[in-house]
Protein backbone atom coordinates (compact mmCIF):
# COMPACT_ATOMS: atom_id res chain seq x y z
CA UNK A 1 0.00 0.00 0.00
CA UNK A 2 1.58 3.09 -1.12
CA UNK A 3 1.30 6.13 1.60
CA UNK A 4 -0.60 9.16 0.10
CA UNK A 5 -0.96 11.58 3.46
CA UNK A 6 0.53 15.03 3.30
CA UNK A 7 4.36 15.53 3.66
CA UNK A 8 4.45 17.57 7.33
CA UNK A 9 6.70 18.17 10.16
CA UNK A 10 7.45 19.83 13.43
CA UNK A 11 8.22 23.34 13.66
CA UNK A 12 10.02 25.67 16.33
CA UNK A 13 8.52 29.15 16.58
CA UNK A 14 11.68 31.79 16.48
CA UNK A 15 11.71 34.69 18.59
CA UNK A 16 11.10 36.79 15.76
CA UNK A 17 7.62 34.48 15.54
CA UNK A 18 8.85 33.00 12.66
CA UNK A 19 8.70 29.89 11.39
CA UNK A 20 10.75 27.29 8.48
CA UNK A 21 8.75 25.24 6.19
CA UNK A 22 10.15 21.95 5.98
CA UNK A 23 11.64 21.21 2.62
CA UNK A 24 9.69 18.13 2.02
CA UNK A 25 6.31 20.63 1.95
CA UNK A 26 8.34 22.93 0.15
CA UNK A 27 9.03 21.02 -2.51
CA UNK A 28 5.64 19.19 -2.68
CA UNK A 29 3.90 22.43 -3.11
CA UNK A 30 6.52 23.89 -5.49
CA UNK A 31 7.46 26.81 -2.91
CA UNK A 32 9.36 29.14 -4.21
CA UNK A 33 11.33 31.79 -1.72
CA UNK A 34 9.63 35.47 -1.50
CA UNK A 35 6.37 33.59 -2.41
CA UNK A 36 3.57 35.31 -0.93
CA UNK A 37 1.26 33.05 1.60
CA UNK A 38 -2.29 34.25 3.28
CA UNK A 39 -2.58 33.51 6.87
CA UNK A 40 -5.41 32.13 8.14
CA UNK A 41 -6.57 31.93 11.98
CA UNK A 42 -9.20 28.82 11.93
CA UNK A 43 -10.27 27.58 14.82
CA UNK A 44 -7.48 26.46 17.40
CA UNK A 45 -4.48 26.28 13.80
CA UNK A 46 -2.48 28.24 11.48
CA UNK A 47 -3.07 27.58 8.03
CA UNK A 48 -0.66 28.90 5.38
CA UNK A 49 -2.23 29.17 1.92
CA UNK A 50 0.08 29.98 -0.97
CA UNK A 51 -0.78 32.69 -2.94
CA UNK A 52 -0.52 31.46 -7.51
CA UNK A 53 -0.51 33.65 -10.07
CA UNK A 54 -3.73 34.58 -11.84
CA UNK A 55 -2.41 33.13 -14.91
CA UNK A 56 -2.17 29.36 -12.77
CA UNK A 57 -5.97 29.79 -12.77
CA UNK A 58 -6.69 29.76 -16.14
CA UNK A 59 -8.67 26.41 -17.20
CA UNK A 60 -9.50 25.54 -13.30
CA UNK A 61 -13.12 25.87 -14.28
CA UNK A 62 -13.34 23.60 -16.77
CA UNK A 63 -16.23 21.02 -17.13
CA UNK A 64 -18.17 23.62 -14.13
CA UNK A 65 -22.22 22.56 -14.49
CA UNK A 66 -23.43 26.18 -15.52
CA UNK A 67 -27.37 25.26 -15.83
CA UNK A 68 -27.88 26.49 -12.60
CA UNK A 69 -31.50 27.86 -12.19
CA UNK A 70 -31.28 31.43 -11.59
CA UNK A 71 -33.23 34.42 -9.62
CA UNK A 72 -34.84 36.87 -12.66
CA UNK A 73 -33.14 39.67 -11.23
CA UNK A 74 -29.77 37.91 -11.85
CA UNK A 75 -29.29 37.30 -15.03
Amino acid sequence: MIDRSPPMGAVKLSPKYQVVIPSDVRESLHLVPGQMMQVIAYGNRIELLPTRDIGEMRGFLKGIDTTVDREDDRL
